[in-house]
């Protein structure tokens, strides 16, 4: 029962990494990084399918070799999600993985040498229909700008993803997209900003190294929701030093905060006080674990008392009104049963696959009929 967002996408040109696009009207796409070693191929699909699991729309690759590079021709043969190749420097890595079939390759063409690599880069690029993505990062100015502006500054990041620009537009070729990144949110807002406003690609967002899953997760949170309640982003990364797979977690649920792209179940609950007539905090988690496989976005609410739970569950799919021995379920609106506050988890899961099963079912017979 959500409403739609009101924010108003920033206008940008349409490219395809693999399958999936991104920018243009196409939905604001999820992605993770690997951080297996990639010449561990086994570990790395895993890894790989864990996060497609998740709902990542694409997952990035480190190729920091040749030994890498033909384990990547390896890894994309097992995999179904857009793979995304991640290199610095050697241009040769990047013809390898675009000829082993990479769906984008991270590269910034400033950085890979002379003109003829490049060119050579780009011509192959081209042939293959593989975008690239620009990628600059406050860790890594160039010493020139940073001689100038004396430290990272959005200015300094957009003047360095701006010469990586140039040379692509000096090749012709308009097939990237371009990410400004800073482990500092204020900085890294106001890059994507600043680049917003100069070119027409799609804009990768992400705030680098954001940190462990807490604090990292919150840094994301803070950073990518100012952007992208201002209309910025057309995909984005989590950073965090945890498992991808939570990555991916945490980029729907801002997604989702923003009435952007729904995934999954929405659980609205509350934080618990002593009018709860049940555990509010271990029937959430609990549920939260078991219905991880559900991608069919659904509002949930489950709150402990009768003084917010009406309420609450009278705009949800599905809501729970905590009472004694027994809490009020409705749905749609419509208070439908009573179920016993001893039973709520496995009672509550059948619930809402029932629901699933019916909103499923009520796509599938609108798709036939079509």
């Amino acid at each position: 029962m959500s409403h739609p967002s009101p924010i108003k996408r920033r206008p940008s040109k349409q490219i395809m990494v693999g399958k999936v696009p991104v920018g243009g009207d196409a939905p604001i796409s999820v992605q993770s990084m690997t951080n297996t070693r990639t010449t561990d191929v086994e570990a790395t699909v895993a890894q790989i399918r864990a996060i497609e699991r998740a709902g990542a729309d694409m997952v990035r690759v480190s190729v920091p070799t040749m030994d890498a590079a033909e384990a990547f021709r390896l890894i994309k043969q097992q995999v179904s999600i857009p793979v995304i190749a991640d290199i610095h420097f050697d241009f040769r890595i990047a013809l390898k993985v675009a000829e082993y079939g990479a769906d984008c390759l991270r590269i910034n063409p400033g950085n890979i040498g002379k003109e003829d690599r490049v060119r050579s880069v780009v011509d192959c690029a081209r042939d293959l229909a593989i975008p690239i993505r620009i990628g600059v990062n406050g860790g890594s100015l160039e010493k020139d700008l940073m001689d100038r502006y004396g430290e990272p500054t959005a200015e300094a990041l957009v003047e360095s993803a701006m010469r990586h620009v140039d040379i692509l537009d000096r090749l012709n070729f308009d097939q990237f997209k371009v990410s400004v990144k800073a482990s500092d949110v204020f900085l890294a807002v106001d890059a994507y900003r600043l680049l917003a406003k100069q070119i027409e690609q799609p804009l990768h967002l992400g705030i680098t190294e954001a940190g462990g899953f807490r604090s990292g997760a919150v840094k994301s949170a803070i950073g990518l929701g100012m952007l992208l309640a201002d209309g910025i982003g057309d995909t984005l990364r989590i950073s965090l030093a945890a498992d991808p797979v939570e990555e991916v977690k945490v980029g729907f649920d801002i997604l989702k905060s923003l009435r952007i792209r729904s995934r999954g179940i929405n659980f609205i609950a509350c934080p618990s006080c002593s009018r709860q007539e049940f555990d509010v905090i271990a029937t959430v988690n609990a549920l939260e674990q078991r219905l991880e496989d559900i991608t069919t976005p659904m509002d949930v609410s489950i709150i402990g008392c009768v003084v917010n739970g009406p309420g609450e569950a009278l705009v949800s799919d599905l809501g729970l009104a905590g009472a004694n021995r027994k809490s009020a379920l409705y749905e749609a609106g419509v208070r439908v049963d009573r179920l016993d506050n001893l039973e709520l988890v496995d009672q509550l899961e059948a619930r809402i696959r029932a629901r699933v099963a019916r909103l499923d079912e009520g796509k599938r017979i609108q798709i036939d009929e079509i």
